[in-house]
This record gives structure tokens, C-alpha cells and sequence, in this order.
């Protein structure tokens, strides 16, 4: 069997082709949009790929024309020879990327389903918006401190409304803004809608929105960032996976505990400690806050927190995995019997 590596690129991919003992077959560069057909023409092959935004897409159209597919991490790459001794080329990637999958197999990382990949991008861009409306937000909030006002608290959405009734007139570049934060809004309100469809839609997402704290929003990006709950084998790896696990530091003798490793998605981990905050005010007498509260008693609230956030991870999980609804005499023992 042959083993194809590509370099991917914006518009053109080097691809560098090797026979089962290692030699060179074929060596040239490639329209990126149509690497579909030339993985149908090809036969059976171990296609090799690095982590990249087109690689997702690349790996479905090599897959449904019959190959194996390793997409590579980039932090692996370099272990195998990409851009050694400081040089790097298109052709000297692919024939390094080549070289190692004929010598070893290839670990692979998860290819995520197009399920997946669309919540992640509807959750991404949905959050693009905030930002960029939250920005706008906080130039209108500087030139209102330049001019010595001050408007009433509120949410974002009636932010506009909130400075129109405190200034008769407004500088033509404000008003501006304030109409751009009120179209963010119309459209913030839209993808938090089909957000919130998707998840009563989806069974799972049903399932896990019954534990306190955790909304459309939560449950979609949970249930996106792990997209196949069997690639675990427990409610700890979960956690580490998600980058709420503490990390370690030991040399020789010495043994060091740090703060979280901060590993895989920032959203996902986000989201999950914002619905610990939400939990934990809303809900004082559940289980898991009353064990979160005795954490608090040692280590104060903010640790207190991202161990419930921890928590709450390994529990979604557990009830995914189990097909169950939360209950709340489980939530504070169901992570340590998962």
C-alpha cells in the first residue's frame, strides 16, 4: 500500500508519494480544491495529513474514496522531522510526513463528525459577534465617561436605548455605533435561536440541560468538543482532555502541583466554568454545590469553582455515557463512581 502525505496549502499542496518500501513514486504540487478527485483516482493508500483548517474536509473526501487517513498534530510534526534544522519548504514537509508513515503508523487525531464541526462553527461565530459587539459597547461606555455620563445598568441588547435616554443628541460616529450594536444584536439573537434548536432537537443536549447550570449553549459546545463519548474510558480523562485537570511539575525529588493544564478548547472550558457561577447562585442546596461550598472552606471560591466546572464535566459525561438525567443525590459522588 502507498503512503501519500500532503503538505496542505491555501491554493496548491505539495504531495509526496511513496511505495510500502519507502520509495519515491511521485513528487508534485496540487490544486487544493481538487485533492477530492485526485484522492478517487487514486488506489487504496495511507493518506497522511497535518493539522490545518482544510484538513477535517480533505480527510472525508480521502476517507469516502477508500484510503486510511492520519490527520497528524502539528505538535508532532516537528518530532518527525518537519522544518528540521530550521528549514522548511512544501517539499521537504510532505517527503519528512511521507518517510514517517512508512516507517511507523501514524498517530491520528480525532476527526470530528460534520455535526461537530457545524456547532462549533455556528458557537464560534455567534461568539465573534459578542465580541465585536461587546468592543463597540466599550468605546460608546469611553466616550460616555469623556463627557461625565453614565447610563443605567442593563443588558447588552438594550445598550443603545440606554445612552439615547441619557444624551439628547449624539456625534454622528456614536449614533453609528449604537446602530451597529443594535444590528449585532438582531443577529446574536438569531444564532442563539438556531443554538437553542439544535440542542432541544438533539436528545443528548435534552439530557444534559436538566444538571443545574448548564443551557443550550453548554450543552451544544459539550457535546461537540467530545463528539463520541466512547473515545473515553472515564469521566478523569474527560476532564483532562478539557484542560480542567490540575497539572504537575515534578523533577528528581520534587513534586509541584500547578493550576489547571488549560489543554483542548477554551470555549468548551469556559462555558463550563460559567455554568459552575450559575449553579452555584442558583442552586446553594444541591449536592454538588454543598461539596463545591466545603472545597471554598479550604481553598476559596475561585478554586472552588473550577473544581465544580471539573466536576460538572465528569458528571455530563457520566450521564451522557449512561443515557440518564441528572439527579441530584448522584451529582457530588457520580464523578468518583464514574
Amino acid at each position: 500500500m502507498e503512503h501519500v502525505a500532503i503538505d496542505v496549502g491555501g491554493k496548491e499542496s505539495q504531495i509526496c508519494i511513496r511505495s510500502a518500501n519507502g520509495e519515491v513514486v511521485l513528487e508534485r504540487k496540487h490544486p487544493t480544491e481538487e485533492l477530492g478527485a485526485f484522492f478517487e483516482k487514486r488506489a487504496p493508500s495511507v493518506v497522511v495529513l497535518e493539522t490545518c483548517s482544510e484538513a477535517f474536509a480533505l480527510a472525508d473526501l480521502a476517507r469516502t474514496a477508500g484510503h486510511r487517513v492520519h490527520v497528524v498534530s502539528a505538535t508532532l510534526v516537528r518530532e518527525l522531522g518537519v522544518g528540521a534544522r530550521r528549514i522548511k519548504t512544501d517539499q521537504r514537509d510532505a517527503r519528512a510526513l511521507s518517510a514517517a508513515s512508512c516507517r511507523i503508523e501514524l498517530p491520528s487525531v480525532h476527526i470530528p463528525s460534520q455535526t461537530s464541526r457545524d456547532r462549533k462553527a455556528i458557537c464560534g461565530m455567534r461568539d465573534e459577534l459578542v465580541e465585536c459587539r461587546t468592543k463597540l459597547i466599550n468605546s460608546v461606555r469611553g466616550w460616555l465617561r469623556a463627557t461625565a455620563r453614565r447610563p443605567k445598568s442593563g443588558s447588552a441588547c438594550n445598550f443603545p436605548a440606554r445612552v439615547r435616554a441619557v444624551a439628547d443628541e449624539l456625534p454622528a460616529q456614536v449614533t453609528a455605533l449604537l446602530q451597529a450594536i443594535d444590528e449585532l444584536s438582531k443577529q446574536i439573537d438569531v444564532l442563539e435561536s438556531d443554538i437553542t434548536a439544535a440542542a432541544k432537537s438533539d436528545p443528548t443536549c435534552r439530557s444534559l440541560m436538566t444538571t443545574p447550570g448548564v443551557g443550550p449553549i453548554t450543552a451544544i459546545r459539550f457535546v461537540s468538543a467530545l463528539d463520541e463519548p466512547t473515545r473515553f474510558t472515564s469521566a478523569h480523562k474527560v476532564e483532562s482532555y478539557l484542560g480542567i485537570t490540575p497539572g504537575e511539575h515534578a523533577t528528581s525529588l520534587k513534586k509541584q502541583r500547578t493550576s489547571i493544564t488549560k489543554a483542548g478548547c477554551s470555549r468548551t472550558r469556559w462555558c463550563l466554568v460559567q455554568a459552575a457561577w450559575v449553579a452555584y447562585r442558583r442552586r446553594p442546596n444541591d449536592p454538588m454545590i454543598l461539596w463545591a461550598k466545603e472545597v471554598e472552606k479550604r481553598r476559596g471560591k475561585r478554586v472552588a469553582i473550577v473544581a465544580l466546572a471539573r466536576k460538572l464535566a465528569g458528571i455530563l459525561y457520566a450521564m451522557w455515557r449512561d443515557g440518564t438525567l441528572y439527579n441530584a443525590e448522584q451529582g457530588a459522588v457520580r464523578t468518583a463512581a464514574a
